[in-house]
């Protein structure tokens, strides 16, 4: 499949349309009939809407807080969302299923069926293609904050039909960032078709005077990806939204450890999308910022896995963040409860409060990891446009075939895996191995030099064995994963 980086004519949208309505029964429904959609969205009261929630965050200055969940029955659904509310969420998801995320719907509805005979959920999150517009309308009219999709599906035409018809006025997701760290065969060029469909059906609602939230996924496989790689991703998908007529994106990023980085990342990632998108024509765009508590393993220890959410609201807010996606002291044990997903969100919500009127100070440390971020976006986001001889999509699906851009640890036959990251002596994720990244001698000579100075303060060589202590550190206790005293 041929895909170019170019808005889709409304024939050509309505036509795809047809054929992503027929693929399930809940495709059928008359609230999908886009005059009716448009006239429903119209009616749903500004406190609701994503995107005009996330707006007066921003104008506050505050980090409003998200919490993940999804359980598979409507009412029980309902009800944990309520208990989130009650809790202090900004804004309520529906995780979605992982049968959904494949669009394996037989098997999801299969998984309903199971769970009402159970009598507890059997899939480990909302079906709502299966559930249909309606369903998802009585979810949202249960709660009175905006409600999002979130889940990690490289196809999810039909779900962002469902979801937006029914009021969810927000949708994350990407051709990228919902391929490569969720999934093994399917091309990048299917996915960015696949989601430019979503962007194109944002579009057609913001052309109707409807403004939708869309949300790339910005910590990817969320295992030491270094910031440079998360956030050229984010602003390409940002970028390629853009173009099918979103005005309304969030670009995301996973806490990595380091404070200085961390907020430094965050910085960039709203000053380079904007760069980005106005260099490219794109001036009517309203960013923000989500910060994702740490994606890696979390401590089984409850009081430490407290204490890690409460560093990552700490630095969510110092960095200014728009909004931050919340963990729980469960997180190493399983699927959390409805109660300790509640106390992972007051206890975020305590730290955002009390740092709402404190932003981290500009330090020279501070000045040396933005730069560092802007010098390795720029490498990689030229290469992109060198290699599609100036058209975006062409050259990310060139630069992930060659290894120019390229995520660690994903799963994906679409990514070389050739990048190896690793901490150096103050925590921030460097680069160990380049693989065919595209990045100037003087950027790997940079990381290099840091790791270097690791290697001699832990009087070990810069091994792969580093990349492997670094991934358990914090499921330790610790950010670096330095070697036991006396063992080399």
């Amino acid at each position: 499949m041929q895909v170019v980086n170019k808005k889709w004519s409304l024939e050509k949208f309505l036509e795809v349309r047809k054929e992503v309505l027929a693929t399930w029964p809940t495709g059928s429904d008359p609230m999908l009939d886009l005059d009716v959609a448009v006239d429903n969205l119209k009616k749903l009261p500004a406190h609701k809407n994503f995107a005009l929630k996330l707006k007066e965050a921003k104008a506050q200055g505050r980090t409003y807080i998200q919490p993940r969940a999804g359980v598979a029955l409507v009412s029980e659904h309902i009800d944990l969302m309520r208990h989130l509310e009650a809790a202090g969420a900004d804004f309520l998801p529906a995780t979605i299923d992982s049968y959904t995320r494949h669009n394996r719907y037989t098997e999801a509805e299969e998984g309903i069926r199971v769970s009402q005979s159970e009598g507890r959920s059997m899939l480990n999150g909302f079906p709502a293609v299966n559930h249909g517009v309606k369903a998802c309308r009585e979810v949202l009219d249960s709660v009175n904050v905006p409600m999002q999709a979130r889940h990690g599906t490289p196809d999810g035409r039909l779900l962002a039909e469902i979801i937006h018809a029914a009021g969810w006025t927000s949708n994350e997701g990407g051709g990228i960032s919902y391929n490569l760290p969720y999934a093994k065969s399917i091309s990048l060029a299917d996915s960015i078709y696949y989601w430019q469909y979503c962007d194109r059906l944002v579009g057609y609602y913001e052309e109707h005077g409807i403004s939708i939230n869309r949300e790339p996924f910005g910590p990817l496989t969320g295992t030491l990806v270094p910031p440079s790689i998360a956030i050229s991703i984010g602003i390409i998908e940002a970028l390629l939204a853009a173009e099918q007529g979103v005005k309304n994106i969030t670009v995301g990023y996973g806490q990595c450890g380091n404070v200085i980085q961390d907020v430094a990342s965050i910085v960039m990632l709203q000053e380079l999308t904007d760069e980005y998108l106005r260099k490219h024509g794109y001036h009517d765009m309203f960013i923000t910022t989500v910060f994702h508590q740490w994606m890696g393993g979390f401590p089984q220890d409850e009081a430490k896995a407290a204490g890690l959410i409460a560093m990552a609201s700490t630095v969510a807010s110092l960095a200014g963040a728009t909004k931050m996606i919340t963990k729980t002291p469960y997180e190493s044990i399983g699927v959390p409860t409805k109660e300790i997903n509640a106390f992972g969100i007051r206890e975020s919500k305590m730290v955002v409060s009390l740092l709402q009127d404190q932003k981290m100070p500009n330090s020279s440390l501070l000045n040396i990891e933005k730069e560092q971020i802007r010098k390795e976006v720029s490498c990689l986001m030229n290469a992109v446009y060198e290699l599609g001889d100036g058209d975006l999509a062409v050259g990310t699906i060139k630069a992930f075939e060659l290894g120019a851009i390229d995520v660690p640890f994903a799963p994906s036959k679409q990514n070389q895996n050739k990048v190896l990251p690793a901490r150096d002596n103050d925590g921030c994720v460097r680069i160990l191995e380049f693989g065919h990244l595209a990045m100037t001698q003087d950027i790997k000579d940079f990381h290099k030099g840091k790791l270097d100075e690791r290697a001699k303060a832990e009087g070990r060589p810069i091994t792969f064995q580093m990349t492997v202590d670094d991934i358990y550190a914090v499921s330790y206790g610790q950010l670096i994963g330095r070697p036991a005293k006396g063992k080399k």
